[in-house]
């Protein structure tokens, strides 16, 4: 919590916004309330689809401090355990907006986090 409010303060005064978008492929249909599970795996399917979300590393640590409450070396522990506990695998990460955009248009199910969203995808939540 320190580190988020550090970061909005230093935002605040420095003029910039840290801020973006959460986004699904069009025909997903998932709520805003379920983006964390998602990111940490606790939820896989919706509406019989399988999720497959996508890290952006150019927006990771903004998007892990607003939406899933953690620091990237958390996360990154957490699905360490989560994958010798459960088999279950973190998202892929792309490296920009535009990689995961395209990611997101073109896979059913997907779910991942830009800047801001382009026309085309479905923006499940500001953050």
């Amino acid at each position: 919590m320190k580190k988020l409010i550090s970061v909005l303060l230093f935002s605040v005064t420095c003029g910039t916004a840290i801020a973006g978008d959460v986004i699904a492929n069009p025909a997903l249909d998932l709520g805003a309330g379920d983006l964390k599970d998602v990111f940490l795996g606790e939820k896989q399917m919706a509406g019989g689809v399988k999720l497959v979300p996508v890290d952006n590393s150019s927006q990771q640590d903004s998007f892990l401090a607003a939406v899933v409450g953690m620091d990237a070396a958390k996360y990154q522990g957490m699905w360490t355990k989560k994958a010798f506990r459960d088999g279950v695998n973190a998202p892929a990460v792309k490296g920009s907006d535009s990689e995961v955009v395209s990611f997101v248009k073109a896979t059913p199910g997907a779910v991942g986090y830009v800047g801001s969203a382009p026309a085309g995808v479905k923006v499940l939540r500001k953050y």
